[in-house]
């Protein structure tokens, strides 16, 4: 198996198990501890609140083997509220503890600066580079990506590889080592996310 993206029924997981298909990866869904281990690279999806999210990798015993496979240095690859449970907690529906793979805390949107815009955050926007990222290469900077959230990470670590503004500026992307996450749905992108999706399975091709 070389992608394994994770089932803890959450997530757009047949969407992201096509978008992977279409730039020519293997991608299985799976909740299969010793098949999420097996893979070569992991994607973990999300959708929906911060809390469902971790209770669902807590009933299905799997928030350990995500940990035990980020720390394995194996590419991995958060989307959405799969970027947001690796932070240490977050402000939805009172505080509630993440993965604390990256130092930070996720926030409402609150646009002090921008009164009238609505939550969530829906639909495209721009993504702007501020410093080079893997996951990026061969897309324009400024190019536009899909999203839908009420809530974004602040991360307390230099992981931050671009920003997006919508009221507030916040980390749409970071990346340590083979860790990768974004806010932004590469599999509702277009030709930008899928160029995200092809960057991440060349790494998972490659071992790294």
């Amino acid at each position: 198996m070389a992608i394994v993206i994770v089932d803890y029924d959450v997530g757009n997981l047949r969407s992201v198990q096509k978008g992977l298909e279409t730039v020519g990866a293997r991608a299985e869904i799976s909740r299969d501890p010793e098949e999420i281990m097996a893979a070569h690279a992991m994607v973990l999806p999300g959708v929906g609140a911060f809390a469902e999210c971790m209770n669902n990798l807590r009933e299905y015993k799997l928030v350990d083997v995500v940990r035990d496979f980020i720390g394995s240095g194996r590419p991995f690859l958060g989307i959405c509220v799969g970027y947001q449970i690796l932070f240490e907690l977050s402000e939805e529906f009172g505080r509630c503890e993440g993965m604390g793979v990256f130092k930070g805390s996720c926030v409402r949107f609150e646009f002090k600066a921008a009164p009238g815009m609505k939550i969530p955050h829906m639909g495209w926007n721009q993504v702007r580079y501020v410093k080079p990222g893997r996951l990026f290469r061969g897309i324009e900077n400024g190019s536009d990506f899909y999203f839908v959230h009420s809530y974004y990470p602040v991360p307390e670590e230099d992981i931050v590889v671009s920003v997006t503004e919508y009221g507030d500026t916040f980390a749409s992307s970071v990346e340590k080592g083979s860790v990768f996450a974004t806010q932004f749905h590469p599999e509702k992108s277009q030709r930008a996310g899928l160029k995200v999706l092809e960057n991440f399975s060349n790494f998972a091709s490659e071992g790294r």
